[in-house]
């Protein structure tokens, strides 16, 4: 079995994809998250989701090399990790009662080969009208600073939904499993 390595340093996507039991390690990318002029927020999340992968390619020779983007977005307005418990409450203020689209981009490069496999996931999720006083116990017992959109699903976020929409609860999380398992199938890895 070749190499497999995620390419990323956050824990919510390294905890997913130890669910599948397939021994991997973790890298950390370096890219530019900066969304280009014009880009869509779909295309963003699919465009770094590559930029991940290949930004670490030449470290892992003959490896399988996951890459994920995620993108929090109504219309043109794009939430992302608010980073202080004053943005997330901003954040949240601004999504109440509304449906927010979290876009998660997938990249599998096979670095043997040069191929890579891509995949858009989108999860509708709708927010509860929440009070400021929702919003403020929230924040008080969970820290949503690392989170873009500020409700962590897993987490006592879920408190704060109406309802979650979307083919891989995962990808709301951040890793689209069913994908990615389509996608190891594909490169000759039994899962399970």
């Amino acid at each position: 079995m070749p190499r497999l390595v995620l390419a990323s340093t956050s824990t919510f996507r390294r905890e997913l994809l130890a669910k599948l039991q397939i021994p991997f390690e973790t890298a950390s990318p370096d890219c530019d998250e900066v969304p280009l002029a014009g880009e869509s927020p779909p295309a963003t999340a699919e465009r770094l989701a590559h930029a991940k992968a290949t930004s670490i390619a030449n470290d892992f020779p003959d490896s399988l090399i996951i890459g994920s983007d995620q993108v929090a977005f109504i219309g043109t307005d794009v939430f992302g990790k608010p980073g202080t418990n004053i943005a997330a409450a901003n954040q949240l203020r601004r999504m109440r009662g509304r449906e927010i689209c979290f876009h998660t981009g997938l990249c599998l490069l096979n670095t043997a080969t040069g191929a890579a496999q891509h995949v858009g996931i989108s999860t509708v999720v709708g927010f509860r009208s929440l009070t400021d006083l929702d919003i403020e116990r929230y924040l008080e017992r969970e820290d949503a600073r690392n989170c873009a959109g500020s409700a962590k699903s897993e987490g006592l976020g879920i408190a704060l939904l109406d309802y979650i929409r979307g083919d891989d609860p995962n990808a709301l999380i951040g890793l689209p499993l069913i994908a990615l398992c389509t996608m190891l199938r594909h490169e000759g890895i039994s899962v399970p």
